[in-house]
């Protein structure tokens, strides 16, 4: 480890590598994250399948690539494909359990998670699979940074997508139903607003979210039936970070996840790696904690 420390100090230049990386990464996190983010927000559920709807979203993308589709066309199918299972699993599961208490509605997302993981290891099987996109990988900086280009178009269609959901909540009838709901669910009710069509929706943008991540995921790092709970960690370290409804604050705790990653893996073994995103999550919930004991006042 400190042989990795000391070769960073000696060759500044890996810092940039390790940077655009983390950037590159983090824009793909900022997308599942702000899915979690609306459902949280608008539906008070703690998404415990977020990451098994991105890692289907990177089983359609392959699939389509071992059939000789290029794994970029994969992206719409994947949208509205998992728009529809959204939904769908929303009123055969999150409709029964939106108004009991927050155990119930974890257990039943993490019951959800399993029966996804189990479908995906049966028909595709437990090896780790990739989508091939034959983007080449180009130099920069007199050949010491790498840039490959997968990453950077990942990164411009993620920005594409993230102004896309923003002027839609913004613009659009359902995008400012929505806001009302999450504000006061009760007084959106009486000003004539379908809430249940609202939450239906929600969670199916959120699904339709994670599959375009997966699609791009599955093209720059690789899946597996059972990879999706390191992606349900990175989504609950960033909206813990950053807050609900606050894209600005989930972009940077992304961002910020993303290089604390590659810095992680650099410093302390691709081994550990992953590690890094856990002691993350432990740090947030401490400091979530602590922000709480702050403004806590007792009662007399």
């Amino acid at each position: 480890m400190l042989d990795n420390l000391n070769l960073l100090m000696l060759a500044p230049v890996l810092n940039v590598q390790l940077l655009l990386d983390g950037l590159f990464i983090g824009a793909i996190f900022a997308l599942a994250a702000y899915g979690l983010a609306l459902v949280w927000g608008v539906m008070n559920v703690k998404n415990l399948a977020q990451g098994e709807f991105v890692i289907m979203g990177g089983y359609f993308a392959w699939y389509l690539g071992d059939l000789g589709v290029h794994p970029f066309l994969a992206l719409p199918v994947a949208i509205v494909v998992m728009f529809g299972v959204g939904w769908a699993i929303y009123v055969l599961i999150i409709s029964r359990v939106i108004d009991k208490d927050m155990f119930t509605s974890l257990l039943a997302t993490f019951g959800l998670a399993i029966v996804i993981q189990q479908g995906l290891n049966l028909a595709f099987g437990p090896e780790v699979q990739v989508a091939e996109s034959g983007f080449p990988t180009i130099s920069i900086l007199g050949g010491n940074v790498t840039v490959a280009m997968i990453k950077f178009y990942s990164f411009l269609i993620c920005c594409v997508l993230a102004i896309g959901v923003v002027a839609f909540m913004k613009r659009s009838r359902m995008g400012q139903a929505i806001r009302a709901t999450a504000q006061d669910p009760r007084a959106a009710r009486v000003m004539g607003i379908d809430t249940e069509r609202v939450y239906a929706f929600t969670f199916a943008l959120n699904a339709a979210i994670c599959a375009a991540a997966g699609v791009l995921i599955s093209m720059i790092w690789v899946i597996q039936p059972f990879y999706g709970i390191t992606h349900s960690i990175r989504s609950f370290v960033i909206v813990t970070a950053a807050g609900f409804g606050n894209l600005p604050g989930v972009i940077m705790a992304a961002f910020g996840l993303g290089v604390a990653e590659q810095y992680g893996g650099f410093v302390l073994g691709a081994e550990l790696q992953q590690a890094t995103v856990v002691c993350m999550l432990l740090l947030v919930l401490i400091w979530r904690q602590a922000q709480m004991r702050r403004y806590r006042q007792a009662v007399q």
